[in-house]
C-alpha cells in the first residue's frame, strides 16, 4: 500500500446547498421540492436553519481554512438563481454564489460546484419530475446561467449528485419525494433521462472553453453476491446494472453495452415496463463520453447480494434503530446483512474493500476515465457533545480504513485525486433529520456555533503530512 498521498491531492470536506443553507424563504429564493416535502404536515424536521451556511459560511470556510481543507464541495440552488426555475434571474441569489465562490478561493479552499444535488424546482417536480422530458432542456438552460455566472472561477463542475439516489430513493424506497415505492420502470427512464441531461449540459459546458473540468458524481455502492451461487450472483449482476452500469456506461462508454442492456432488459420484463430513448440521446452520449473530465464517486456502503423470487419489500431504518432494514425487488434480489461485516446504527454495512473494489472496477471497465475524485465518504453517528469536546474515534476508524483502501487503489495505478469527506459541518440528513451527524464540525443547533471533533483535528493532521495517522500516535486530551 501507497504510504503517502499523492502531491496535490486534495483533503477537502462535502456539503450539499439544502442540507446546509437553511434560508430557504430570503433573498428571493423559490420553493424546490423539498421545501414541500419538509414543510407537510406531521413533518419531523425541516431545513430552517439548517447548518445557517447562508450566513455563517465565512465561520466554515475560515475553519476549514485553520485545519488545512483544501476543497469544499458545495451546491447551487436551482431557486436561489431562478425561483420559477426558468425566466428571471435573482440577482440576489447570483450575489450569493459569487460571493461564497470568491470566499472559497480567498481561504484557500478550491471550490467544487454541483449543479443540481436533489432540489429540483417545485412547479418542475409537479410537472412529471425527471420523467417529464422537458425538464432536460430547463436543466441545461439553468446550467448555462451557471457556467456564465461564475465559470471563470470554478474549475471543478459536476452535473448531478446521485442520478440513482434521486430514482431508487423517490421510486423504489419511497423515502425521498415523490415516496414512490417498487415503481421499477419509472427509475429506469429517470435514471435515462438524467443522463442526457448531463450529457448535454457537459457538452454545453465543453463549448463554452471555460477554464474548468466538468464530470458528474455517482454513487457507486458495492455490489456483492452473498454466495456462490449462480442464482445469487445473478442477483449481484442485476442489482449492479440498475445501479451502477446502466449509468457508468452511459457516461464512458457513450451507450449502453449490450450486456447492460441484457440486465436492464430482464429487469424491465420482469416488471412489466420498456426502456423509451430517443435516437439523439445516444448522439450526445458519445459526445459527453469524448469529453467528461473526472469521475466524482460517492461511497458509504456495499451490498451483499441474494436471489429473491418474491414481491418487492422496503422498509427504511430512518432512526437508527439498528436491523430494523428490509429491502427486496421483484426482478433482482434482496439485500441481506452479512453476519461478518460491521453496519452503522443505520444498517449501512462497513466496508472499505467495497470502495476498493469499484475503484479498480472504474479503472477496468472504463479505461477513460481520467480522474476520479472521492466525492463524499464519511459515518453518520450520535455524537456525544460533551463541555464542547467531541470524541468521535469511531468516524476516525472508518475514514481511516477507507483512505487505506484509497491508497492501495492508489498504488495499483488507479488515479484517485482528491478525497471530500461527509460532511464539513453537520447538517440536515434527507430522511434522519438532525440526529445523524457526519460533520468534522459539530453544530450546535441551538446556536449555530460549531465545536470540532476529534475527527477534525485528526484530518487536519493527515492532510498537513499526507499521510495516515495511526491513531495511536494521535495523543489529544479529550
Amino acid at each position: 500500500m501507497a504510504k503517502k498521498f499523492p502531491a496535490g491531492f486534495i483533503f477537502g470536506g462535502a456539503t450539499a446547498a439544502y442540507q446546509v443553507e437553511g434560508a430557504t424563504r430570503e433573498d428571493g429564493r423559490g420553493p424546490c421540492v423539498w421545501d414541500e416535502y419538509m414543510n407537510r404536515p406531521g413533518a419531523r424536521f425541516n431545513a430552517d436553519p439548517a447548518s445557517d451556511f447562508y450566513h455563517q459560511y465565512k465561520t466554515d470556510l475560515q475553519l476549514a481554512h485553520d485545519y488545512n481543507i483544501n476543497g469544499i464541495r458545495i451546491s447551487l440552488s436551482w431557486t436561489r438563481i431562478l425561483p420559477e426555475g426558468e425566466g428571471r434571474v435573482n440577482p440576489a441569489g447570483i450575489a450569493y454564489y459569487n460571493e461564497l465562490i470568491d470566499e472559497c478561493i480567498k481561504q484557500g479552499v478550491e471550490p467544487f460546484v454541483t449543479l443540481h444535488h436533489f432540489d429540483t424546482p417545485l412547479k418542475f417536480f409537479q410537472n412529471g419530475h425527471w420523467l417529464n422530458r422537458d425538464l432536460i432542456d430547463k436543466f441545461v438552460e439553468y446550467a448555462k446561467i451557471c457556467f456564465e455566472a461564475f465559470g471563470d472561477r470554478v474549475t471543478k463542475w459536476a452535473t448531478f449528485n446521485e442520478p440513482w439516489s434521486i430514482a431508487q430513493n423517490g421510486y423504489l424506497a419511497g423515502n425521498f419525494p415523490p415516496n414512490e415505492t417498487f415503481q421499477i420502470e419509472k427509475a429506469i427512464q429517470i435514471e435515462h433521462n438524467l443522463m442526457v441531461a448531463h450529457a448535454r449540459a457537459l457538452n454545453l459546458y465543453k463549448s463554452m472553453n471555460l477554464p474548468g473540468k466538468i464530470g458528474i458524481v455517482h454513487t457507486l455502492e458495492g455490489k456483492v453476491a452473498i454466495s456462490a451461487s449462480p442464482a445469487d450472483c445473478h442477483a449481484r449482476d442485476l442489482d449492479d446494472a440498475i445501479s451502477n452500469r446502466f449509468m457508468l456506461d452511459a457516461c464512458y462508454l457513450g451507450k449502453y453495452s449490450d450486456t447492460t442492456m441484457s440486465l436492464i432488459n430482464e429487469i424491465l420484463q420482469k416488471n412489466g415496463g420498456k426502456l423509451i430513448t430517443e435516437p439523439s440521446d445516444f448522439d450526445d452520449f458519445a459526445r459527453a463520453a469524448k469529453q467528461i473530465d473526472f469521475l466524482g464517486m460517492n461511497y458509504y456502503s456495499s451490498h451483499f447480494l441474494q436471489a429473491w423470487d418474491g414481491d418487492s419489500q422496503v422498509v427504511n431504518n430512518s432512526t437508527g434503530e439498528k436491523g430494523t432494514s428490509v429491502f427486496c425487488l421483484k426482478g433482482i434480489g434482496a439485500r441481506v446483512s452479512n453476519p461478518e461485516v460491521p453496519t452503522t446504527d443505520w444498517d449501512w454495512p462497513i466496508y472499505p474493500e467495497g470502495m476498493y473494489r469499484q475503484l479498480k472496477r472504474i479503472a477496468r471497465d472504463y479505461p477513460n476515465y481520467k480522474e476520479i475524485f472521492i466525492s463524499e465518504n464519511g459515518m453518520g453517528y450520535k455524537d456525544d457533545f460533551e463541555d464542547g469536546k467531541i470524541d468521535d474515534t469511531p468516524r476516525i476508524e472508518y475514514v481511516t480504513k477507507h483512505l487505506e483502501a484509497i491508497l492501495k487503489a492508489i498504488e495499483e495505478g488507479v488515479k484517485v485525486k482528491g478525497y471530500y469527506i461527509w460532511s464539513l459541518m453537520d447538517v440536515l440528513s434527507w430522511s434522519n433529520g438532525y440526529n445523524k451527524r457526519y460533520g468534522l464540525f459539530y453544530v450546535d443547533y441551538a446556536n449555530q456555533k460549531r465545536y470540532p471533533k476529534k475527527s477534525a483535528y485528526w484530518y487536519k493532521a493527515i492532510s498537513q503530512r499526507r499521510e495516515l495517522v495511526p491513531m495511536e500516535k494521535f495523543l489529544i486530551d479529550f
